[in-house]
């Protein structure tokens, strides 16, 4: 928390400085009013207005500085949020597909936003306070010592049991406020889950056990929470009560200094001011003890997704070549743990133009081959070239541009049907829009508004988006994962007949188990078990004794 602040300097130093004048300022007060007390006492009252002038503009400029100080702090508490949520941003953007997909969307969610805003409300309430604090708590023992060194001492003695009480309370609260965070996200990713799922949940009569669910991390959540806030509370009452103690001592002492004329009683109502001073801050910073432990519990799980291992560093500069769409994959292995290995000895061939069908049962490897072209996972063994040039060679972003990808599992962005058909080409005309959408069938108008999950659109109209996103991003290499899957069998002969034209001139890689989507395919690849079992030219299917269909016999 404190490197994040220490970004902002400039705010920082500006904070400090008007807090300085502040504290300054204040504290010279007591001192002023004790000059004024033994101008009443010594009945000189002809100093008496010039001395209350004096010591009224002193706390009228103090106050003023404080505002600048309040208004700096905000700014810089904002500023460093803002930097925060840039760094998660860029940092998510950065990090392997294993990394997110192994841990809930909610969990993510949680840690970059409730996670921040523990952390920007603890910098809020404990940036200012600290400073102040601190300039108070060295102001006001200065003046007391220039008083009287006997009762400074006394007033010392109460700092290091409060710092005991403090350091004792606060490693007692660090872990409730640790398992407080990890509950959060843990009910957050379950309401994610919920209310994303909310159709099955109703469909198959969960909702009693997820209600049940959502009640025991609610609870788990309720009891970290509590034992966090209830030890973390113990610190004011038990300080105040040292301060208490302190202060009782200071007066007794301070009276009798007055009996025996060592001191006068405006030094004693000046000290005994200055001993509140100074018991104020530690009370006050220990008041924003469950504040800070809950934004240092909020810093650590940031600080852990800042820190994790994020994609390999790429090259500096790319090929710079439009490619010609040749892939070879060189013996390629890849395992997600080191004694799980998914896919062992691939090696394949697709020349520019061809269309690759890819085949074989659920979990045999398919979707992850082509994730290995996309390189959203980095092969564990061998090598994948394109036109001869190693993918490891090649910056992510310039390839993917070249790659469009179709899935099963379509995802729309909160907008227009045009915006997201055009999410991947964002300079497309209107007509491009237009065109792409008429091949690939899309019915709904261009300005119906969607959400994140498709809002009143079916799952074939979601198919349908995603597949006119490919064509209006006219890449060189095209991917479809079962991406005619969701649509009746009309609309499929229509949709692959656009597909074969946007096929034409482009390496294509196709998933599917229908026979109609890859019964013109140039190369059929069988895989089984994270094999190539199989590499089939084009010619009849097994099974399939009909000659290629045309839209005619499709439709």
């Amino acid at each position: 928390m404190i490197r994040l602040v220490l970004r902002h300097r400039v705010l920082l130093a500006g904070s400090f400085c008007c807090g300085l004048v502040s504290v300054v300022l204040v504290v010279a007060g007591p001192l002023l009013l004790g000059r004024a007390t033994d101008l009443v006492v010594a009945g000189d009252l002809d100093e008496l207005a010039p001395a209350l002038g004096v010591t009224l503009a002193v706390y009228v400029v103090s106050g003023a500085c404080w505002a600048a100080q309040g208004r700096l702090t905000t700014r810089l508490v904002q500023r460093t949020a803002f930097t925060l949520r840039a760094d998660i941003e860029a940092k998510l953007a950065r990090l392997p597909l294993s990394y997110v997909e192994g841990r809930g969307r909610g969990e993510l969610l949680s840690r970059a936003t409730g996670d921040v805003e523990a952390i920007t409300l603890a910098l809020q309430q404990s940036v200012s306070q600290v400073i102040n604090s601190t300039l108070i708590v060295v102001g006001t023992l200065a003046m007391m010592v220039r008083i009287s060194p006997p009762l400074a001492l006394v007033a010392v003695i109460t700092v290091p049991v409060s710092a005991a009480i403090t350091t004792a309370a606060g490693r007692r609260a660090r872990p409730f406020f640790d398992r407080q965070g990890q509950a959060m996200g843990e009910l957050t990713a379950q309401v994610e889950e919920a209310y994303t799922g909310h159709d099955l949940v109703r469909q198959f009569g969960r909702g009693p056990e997820s209600s049940a669910a959502f009640r025991e991390l609610n609870q788990a959540l309720f009891e970290a929470g509590s034992r966090a806030q209830f030890v973390s509370g113990l610190i004011q009452p038990a300080l105040a009560f040292v301060a208490n103690l302190g202060y009782v001592v200071v007066a007794v002492f301070g009276g009798l200094q007055v009996a025996s004329g060592t001191l006068s009683i405006g030094a004693v109502q000046a000290f005994v001011q200055y001993a509140r001073s100074f018991a104020g801050p530690l009370s006050n910073i220990a008041g924003l003890s469950a504040l800070v432990q809950a934004g240092i519990a909020s810093a650590g799980r940031v600080s852990e997704l800042l820190a994790a291992e994020e994609e390999p560093p790429e090259p500096a500069r790319g090929t710079g070549d439009a490619p010609r769409g040749h892939v070879v994959f060189h013996r390629v292995g890849f395992r997600y743990a080191d004694d799980a290995p998914l896919l062992e000895n691939v090696s394949l061939e697709v020349a520019p133009g061809q269309t690759a069908a890819i085949v074989g049962p659920t979990g045999a490897g398919k979707t992850t081959l082509v994730s290995l072209l996309m390189r959203f996972h980095e092969v564990s063994e061998g090598r994948i070239t394109v036109d001869g040039v190693d993918l490891a060679e090649v910056p992510r972003a310039e390839l993917r541009a070249n790659i469009g990808m179709v899935l099963q599992d379509t995802w729309l962005f909160g907008g227009t049907v045009e915006a997201n058909i055009a999410y991947g080409a964002p300079h497309a005309s209107r007509e491009q829009v237009e065109r792409a959408a008429r091949l690939a069938c899309v019915e709904r108008s261009l300005d119906t508004v969607v959400d994140e999950e498709g809002g009143v659109l079916s799952a074939g109209e979601r198919q349908l988006i995603a597949i006119a996103r490919a064509f209006v991003a006219d890449p060189a290499i095209l991917v479809l994962d079962e991406a005619t899957s969701s649509l009746d069998t009309r609309t499929e002969a229509l949709v692959l007949r656009a597909m074969r034209q946007l096929r034409r001139g482009r390496t294509c890689f196709v998933i599917a188990h229908r026979l109609s989507t890859i019964r013109d395919a140039d190369l059929t690849i069988v895989m089984e078990a994270g094999r190539i079992v199989e590499q089939r030219p084009r010619g009849p299917l097994p099974g399939d004794r009909r000659p290629p269909a045309t839209l005619r016999d499709e439709t």
